[in-house]
């Protein structure tokens, strides 16, 4: 199975608490925190709603 690779390229400062807590879900806290995750729906959808915040890679 595809794994992704998830960047953090904006702050979370004075963003939606919901974003914020998604971000954190993947492991995303601070400006340029990497992390890898497996390529299935729940993680596309949390990826969906913070689109704006993220850079993603297919790994």
């Amino acid at each position: 199975m595809a794994n992704l690779k998830i960047k953090l390229v904006k702050s979370l400062n004075g963003r939606l608490a919901k974003h914020i807590a998604t971000a954190n879900s993947l492991g995303l806290k601070k400006i340029g925190n990497e992390t890898v995750q497996p390529d299935n729906e729940q993680t596309r959808g949390k990826i969906a709603q913070i689109a704006y915040l993220v850079k993603v890679t297919q790994e």
